[in-house]
């Protein structure tokens, strides 16, 4: 299948398209890399200015299956060619396991294939992201008003906190499974503050519970392709490519001034006139960076990869949600909602914190533990995920070689901190606390994992069960350090003509699902470029998509 045909597929084929699948070089304004979260949203605002000619390079396939579009059936692109099916290297913290890491791949990332949850990150950590990048336009505040303008919110008005009629529709379940409602319940008898909403006043706050905020339509996904991009393919100055692998940068001097990909398997070069952005998720924007010698002088060298800028942070600082899967088995089967995931809860493992460190996502399934675990799933039940909100562990990114086909070796040094284990211990207790809670006595017949246990066999379980939320971030971090890989413009330091705009410039991993912080990368990456570049600012016809 060619690239045409998979760009009428989108049903939104676009004349440069066409004349593309022809060429072996192609110049355009603006190259986007990845699309994903992020990557969708910037080349979906750049295109907004009629002048601008965009590519956004996509390595998957398209998004027209159902597997995307219905989401309950979200656990099938796990290990699907939907799915980059990393997995990490062995974790001392983890008795020597090795973590699957899935990754989005296709249009729309990792929105095509997760959960749907939609969770914009506590107040404390778009401060900290203003700490780091010496701007307040980094800050909550400013936040807050790139939410009001990115989101068409379906729930209670709150003209500070809210947005309604944007690209990115967000709704709560009209009618949450009992088994979320009981998740509520439990937390407020127990103490716990209940909110109509887990966004908004929530996360300004010391946490709470509340029914989730999901992307679904409907009934149907909707990913961040689709509220973006899609609408605005049908502009001629918009190309959009997919099975179209990003492999290295190109430069004249130390200014990028475009790409080579494999597009069906054969080399190409892409040429931008203005700027390149690599929205290609924590793990690849890293690889092409190192690859095309950006990067640890030390590992280029001993690649054989000449050094174009020494950046020794890029591929440290590597952080991922890690959970600890607490089960409990039904009295009887009962039903499973939208993805599976109606109900949430954000809490503190010590009261001193400036803001929760454990989050529980609640999945109306039973998910099976690790084999390493040892502990049998039952037929129908339900899985709270006691996970760490703010990890302390890091972990880093390795070349293997110098060619696109050589793995990238992934670390994530999960649980290496001590303050780790400690906040992985309180996380499980509470999840025990609050599923074995009276408001769950209806619905449940017995806790399934982990069961009563001394401190050595709870710490055996958090070992031997945890995985992770697939959250992967900051391995090219915005910052002003010695480690810092782009600046408070996400701009990469020392190079022209280059910006990253996806999860890896996270300077710490925010609390709760990463998709809406993503997208608000993508807004203010897009906003940045638009002003240097004095390009329009139209309103999006992605705002008024209903389809």
């Amino acid at each position: 299948m060619n690239d045409t045909t998979r760009l009428t597929q989108l049903h939104q084929a676009t004349p440069s398209s066409a004349s593309l699948a022809t060429q072996t070089s192609a110049a355009f304004d603006f190259i986007v890399c990845g699309a994903g979260s992020s990557g969708s949203v910037v080349a979906a605002r750049l295109a907004e200015d009629g002048n601008a000619r965009v590519l956004l390079l996509e390595a998957g396939g398209d998004d027209n299956c159902d597997a995307v579009s219905e989401p309950s059936m979200w656990p099938s692109n796990l290990g699907s060619a939907r799915d980059w099916g990393f997995m990490g290297e062995p974790a001392a913290g983890l008795g020597g396991r090795r973590l699957p890491l899935s990754m989005g791949k296709g249009l729309g990332g990792g929105s095509s294939i997760n959960v749907m949850v939609w969770a914009r990150g506590h107040k404390e950590d778009w401060e900290h992201f203003a700490a780091e990048a010496g701007d307040d336009a980094w800050g909550y505040k400013s936040v807050l008003g790139y939410y009001r303008r990115i989101e068409d919110w379906r729930g209670a008005p709150d003209a500070l906190r809210r947005g309604s009629g944007g690209p990115v529709y967000v709704a709560q379940p009209g009618a949450p499974q009992p088994i979320a409602r009981a998740l509520v319940s439990a937390a407020g008898l127990m103490g716990i503050p209940v909110f109509d909403s887990p966004n908004g006043e929530m996360m300004e706050s010391a946490g709470g519970a509340s029914i989730a905020e999901l992307r679904i339509r409907d009934g149907k996904r909707e990913s961040v392709f689709r509220s973006y991009t899609y609408p605005a393919l049908a502009r001629s100055n918009l190309t959009v490519l997919t099975d179209a692998l990003v492999t290295r940068l190109l430069f004249d001097g130390k200014k990028v001034i475009g790409v080579e990909a494999l597009v069906n398997g054969e080399r190409r070069k892409f040429r931008a006139r203005c700027e390149t952005v690599l929205s290609l998720g924590a793990v690849h924007t890293p690889k092409v960076l190192m690859q095309s010698g950006i990067g640890p002088r030390d590992e280029l060298k001993a690649h054989g990869i000449a050094v174009v800028q020494h950046l020794p942070g890029v591929g440290r600082n590597h952080q991922d949600h890690l959970a600890f899967g607490c089960t409990w088995a039904y009295r009887k089967p009962e039903g499973v909602g939208g993805g599976g995931c109606e109900a949430t809860l954000y809490w503190k493992s010590d009261s001193r914190l400036l803001q929760p460190d454990i989050v529980q996502c609640q999945l109306e399934f039973a998910v099976p533990s690790p084999a390493e675990a040892e502990i049998a799933t039952p037929e129908h039940g339900w899985t709270m995920f006691a996970g760490l909100a703010q990890p302390k562990s890091r972990g880093r990114l390795r070349l293997s070689g110098p060619d696109h086909t050589d793995p990238i070796l992934i670390e994530p040094n999960a649980l290496s901190a001590p303050e780790d284990l400690a906040a992985a211990i309180a996380a499980v207790e509470l999840c025990r606390e609050v599923g074995n809670n009276e408001a769950f006595a209806p619905l449940i017949q017995s806790e399934a994992a982990p069961g009563p246990r001394d401190h050595a066999g709870l710490i055996d379980f958090i070992r031997k069960s945890a995985v992770t939320y697939w959250h992967q971030s900051c391995t090219a971090k915005m910052g002003r350090d010695s480690m810092s890989v782009v600046d408070r413009e996400l701009k990469v330091y020392g190079i022209d003509g280059l910006r990253v705009a996806d999860a890896s410039i996270m300077p710490r991993i925010t609390t709760g699902n990463t998709m809406a912080p993503c997208v608000v990368i993508g807004e203010r990456a897009a906003d940045m470029i638009r002003e240097q570049h004095g390009l329009s600012h139209a309103q999006s016809d992605a705002g008024t998509h209903r389809g």
